[in-house]
């Protein structure tokens, strides 16, 4: 294992962009290799057995491609699958955990709306993350079906997404939620709507920016920080199908990509296989 090697992070879909985003901002350095396991998504409509062995076999597969550490940047395969994988593989294995703590520390009601995918919320991590928090505000849990294939789909504002939106926020409002966790990484893609809906005095959210910190220490807890003085380079693959799914991503990332099909041999280069969709177009600045 060298200081070289990329990092790996996976989601069910392309949500977990707003984590990758974060580890390049905090890790400029660093290469990064991120899997859309998008044929398999929503991972939180799965039974825990089924992200588990999802979660298993896209991490062979970063690793096959020289992964260093593994970021598991979706909540839902975390509380499936996260414990799996540190048992499973020597690398580091850095986890996603919804924002409670910090939002304790910020409600002034002592109402905390929290949204997730029903398979989060009923995982046993986030159980045992309610319960390390003890007495304290008022935890509203929000189960939100249909979010997820939403952001998939690239509707980001459509007015059906306003709807969805607003019959999950709104009565976590009317309940005195004056903080709001977004416990699934598809969701700070629909920031914006979610601020407007919320409003101002409304607080709201996510863990992206906390994770990139917990991977920058981890890898120096270990010596494997890139060294600084280069570019690190970005590479991108799905499980499905990449003319569907790469304007998606080219639009969440915020700037063109190539994307690549993630197939099942695991002796494949390390930086790509086969040929690879190549997106351009405008995006907004990253």
């Amino acid at each position: 294992m060298t200081a070289h090697q990329p990092i790996g992070v996976f989601d069910s879909g392309v949500g977990g962009l707003s984590v990758l985003r974060e580890i390049r901002r905090a890790l400029p350095h660093e290469d990064l290799l991120y899997v859309a396991d998008s044929a398999y998504a929503p991972y939180g409509d799965q039974s825990a057995d089924a992200i588990e062995l999802r979660a298993v076999a896209v991490t062979e597969q970063l690793i096959a491609r020289g992964a260093k550490a593994i970021v598991v940047a979706c909540n839902t395969a975390t509380g499936a699958a996260a414990r799996v994988l540190r048992t499973r593989y020597s690398v580091p294995v850095i986890a996603m955990e919804p924002a409670v703590k910090p939002a304790i520390d910020r409600t002034r009601s002592g109402v905390i709306g929290v949204l997730a995918t029903r398979q989060t919320l009923a995982s046993h991590t986030f159980k045992q993350l309610l319960a390390r928090m003890g007495e304290g505000p008022e935890i509203l849990l929000q189960a939100c079906p249909g979010l997820v294939e939403r952001v998939e789909a690239g509707d980001l504002e459509g007015e059906g997404t306003r709807a969805l939106l607003a019959a999950y926020v709104e009565p976590l409002l009317a309940q005195g939620a004056d903080t709001l966790v977004l416990g699934c990484t598809h969701y700070p893609h629909l920031g914006r709507l979610i601020a407007e809906i919320a409003g101002s005095r409304t607080t709201v959210l996510d863990s992206g920016a906390a994770v990139a910190r917990q991977v920058h220490r981890r890898l120096a807890e270990v010596g494997l920080l890139a060294p600084p003085g280069r570019v690190g380079t970005e590479r991108f693959w799905t499980s499905g199908e990449p003319g569907t799914v790469a304007a998606v991503m080219e639009r969440l990332w915020g700037a063109p990509l190539e994307l690549y099909p993630l197939t099942r041999e695991a002796a494949t280069p390390l930086f790509g296989e086969g040929e690879a969709l190549v997106v351009q177009g405008a995006g907004c600045s990253r």
